[in-house]
C-alpha cells in the first residue's frame, strides 16, 4: 500500500457500508425458506414474497434520491453516519417485527439507511482517492458487498437448526452491529477534501491530502498540485453551477447522466439479485433436496461470489472498464442460455401438495444448472458487480457529482425493486424463459458498451470534462483522446526537463 496506507484505510472503513446493504441482501434470501419465518408470517405466497423483499429497494430509491441534497448539504461523512442510525432503527423493527406489515415498514426503513450509503460511499471513496487506484478503491464497496452476502448466508445456515422464532430474528438483529462499528468509525475518518474545497475550507482540505498523500507533510508537491487542481475545477463547476436537478437533463451533462443511470440500470438487469435473493428456491427448483442442500449450495454462491470479486479489486484499474464490462457481459450471458437451455431441455412441470413448483430435473443437468449459476456469479462479480459503482461515481463534475449520483443510483434501486417484485412470479411462471431474457440482455449490453461508454480509467476526476465532451460514439472519440493525452504528456515532460 506504501504511501497510500491512510487512503485504503478510509475507503476501507467507509466500505462498510457496502457490508450493510450485502448482509440485508443474503440474510432474506435464506430467511424465505425457514420454517418458523413461514409459519410466523402464514406463509407468504409469491406475491407476498416479493413485496416483502422489494420494499427494502423501494426504501433504497427514496433515501439515494434524498442522499444528493445530505451529501452535499451536510458532507458525505456525515451522510454516511445518519444512514447508518436510519439503517440501525429500520434492522430493528423487523427484528422484533409481531407482523408482517411491520416487517415490511423495517425493511422500508432500512432501505432508506442503504440507499443514502449506496450512493454517499462511492462518492466518498472517489474524491479521496488518487486516479491510479480509484477503481481499486471504490471496487471495496462491492467486495463489501459480497461480504455482507456471504456472512449472512452462513449465519442464516447456522440459525436454521435453532428450532423457534429466534432463528430468522437473529440473523436479522445481527445486521446492527456493523451499522453501530461503521458510524463510530467515521467520527475518525476526514470530510471529502472536494466537499472542503467546494465549501471554502481550503485550509481543511490540504490537511485531509496531506493525511492522505504524504504523510502529513502539507508542503509535499504532491498535496499542492492536486489542491490547486481541485480549486480549479472547483471554480469552473461554480460558473456553470447546477441549481436543480433538472438542470442535469441539459447539455453537456445530459450525456453523462443518461450514461451513469443505464449504467446501473444493466447492473441489476444483470438478473444477479435473482440470484442472491432466490438462490435457496432457485437450488431447490433444480433438484437439490433436503433441508440444508439447498443453503449449503447457497452458502458456497456467497464465497464464489466474494472470492471472484478479488480480481476487480486488484486489477481494475490496469484492465480498465470497457473491456471488462464486455467480457463480463459475455460469461454472463453464456451461462444463462445455457442454464436456460438445460432447464427447458429437461424439466417436468408438476406440483407438491402444497401448491409448489417441482420441475424434476434428472441429476446431471441439474448439477449443470447449479455450476453455470456459479460461473455466472464469477462473471458479474468481476465485471458489473464493482464497475457498476465505480463509473457514474467518477463521471460527474464536483459541484454535480452528489446529485447525479443520486439519480444514477435510484435507478439502481428502482429497477433492483421492479425485479425483485416480479421474479418470484416469473420464476414460478416461466422458470427458465427468465434466464433466457437475461441472456439476452447481457448480450445486447456488449454493443451499448462499446459504442457508448469511454474509457475512464487512470483519469482524474477533473479529466472527465475532456473524456466526454467529445463525440457520442465512444469507439470513435479514441483518436481525440490520444492527442489530449500525448499534449498533457508533453506539457509534463516539459515541466520536468525545467525543474
Amino acid at each position: 500500500m506504501g504511501r497510500n496506507t491512510q487512503t485504503y484505510l478510509v475507503g476501507g472503513v467507509s466500505a462498510i457500508g457496502g457490508f450493510l446493504f450485502g448482509y440485508d441482501t443474503g440474510v432474506i434470501s435464506s430467511i424465505l425458506e425457514m420454517d418458523y419465518w413461514k409459519a410466523y408470517f402464514h406463509d407468504p405466497g409469491s406475491v407476498g414474497v416479493g413485496v416483502i423483499v422489494s420494499l427494502l429497494t423501494a426504501g433504497c430509491f427514496v433515501g439515494s434520491l434524498c442522499a444528493g441534497w445530505i451529501a452535499d448539504r451536510f458532507s458525505r461523512k456525515r451522510a454516511i453516519m445518519s444512514a447508518c442510525v436510519v439503517f440501525c432503527l429500520g434492522a430493528a423493527i423487523q427484528c422484533g417485527a409481531r407482523n408482517r406489515a411491520m416487517l415490511i415498514v423495517g425493511r422500508f426503513v432500512a432501505g432508506l439507511g442503504v440507499g443514502v450509503l449506496s450512493m454517499s460511499v462511492p462518492v466518498f471513496q472517489s474524491e479521496i482517492a488518487p486516479p491510479h487506484i480509484r477503481g481499486r478503491l471504490v471496487s471495496l464497496q462491492q467486495w463489501a458487498i459480497t461480504w455482507g452476502i456471504l456472512v449472512a448466508f452462513w449465519i442464516d445456515y447456522g440459525c436454521h437448526f435453532i428450532k423457534s422464532d429466534a432463528s430468522w430474528r437473529i440473523p436479522i438483529g445481527i445486521q446492527i452491529v456493523p451499522a453501530v462499528i461503521l458510524f463510530v468509525s467515521m467520527f475518525f475518518m476526514p470530510y471529502s477534501p472536494r466537499w472542503l474545497v467546494d465549501n471554502d475550507r481550503v485550509d481543511e482540505a490540504r490537511v485531509v491530502l496531506a493525511r492522505l498523500r504524504s504523510g502529513g507533510n502539507l508542503d509535499a508537491s504532491e498535496v499542492v498540485e492536486e489542491l490547486h487542481e481541485i480549486r480549479e475545477a472547483v471554480r469552473i463547476d461554480r460558473e456553470t453551477a447546477v441549481r436543480s436537478y433538472a438542470d442535469l437533463l441539459r447539455v453537456p451533462i445530459r450525456r453523462r447522466v443518461i450514461l451513469g443511470v443505464l449504467i446501473q440500470a444493466l447492473q441489476q438487469l444483470t438478473g444477479i439479485n435473482v440470484s442472491m435473493y432466490f438462490a435457496t428456491s432457485i437450488f431447490k427448483q433444480s433438484g437439490l433436496n433436503g433441508d440444508n442442500a439447498p443453503l449449503l449450495a447457497q452458502g458456497v454462491n456467497g464465497v464464489v461470489n466474494m472470492l471472484a470479486t478479488i480480481p476487480a479489486i486488484l486489477w481494475v484499474d490496469r484492465w480498465g472498464r470497457r473491456k471488462t464490462l464486455m467480457l463480463g457481459s459475455l460469461g454472463c450471458g453464456i451461462t444463462y442460455f445455457i442454464q436456460a437451455v438445460a432447464t427447458g431441455a429437461t424439466q417436468h412441470k408438476t406440483y407438491d401438495e402444497d401448491g409448489s413448483l417441482n420441475l424434476n430435473i434428472p441429476h446431471g443437468p441439474s448439477y449443470l444448472i447449479i455450476v453455470m449459476m456459479y460461473l455466472f456469479v464469477a462473471s458479474f462479480a468481476v465485471s458489473w458487480g464493482p464497475i457498476g459503482w465505480i463509473y457514474p461515481s467518477e463521471i460527474f463534475p464536483m459541484r454535480i457529482r452528489s446529485k447525479a449520483n443520486s439519480i444514477t443510483t435510484a435507478a439502481n434501486w428502482l429497477f433492483n425493486f421492479v425485479i425483485g417484485l416480479v421474479s418470484p412470479i416469473l420464476i414460478k411462471k416461466i422458470t427458465w424463459g427468465l434466464d433466457l431474457i437475461f441472456a439476452v440482455i447481457m448480450f445486447f449490453s456488449i454493443a451499448i458498451i462499446y459504442f457508448f461508454y469511454p474509457e475512464t480509467k487512470n483519469r482524474s476526476l477533473e479529466d472527465m470534462e475532456v473524456i466526454f465532451s467529445g463525440s457520442i460514439w465512444a469507439n470513435r472519440d479514441r483518436q481525440r483522446i490520444t492527442e489530449y493525452d500525448n499534449a498533457n504528456q508533453g506539457h509534463a515532460d516539459a515541466k520536468m526537463a525545467k525543474e
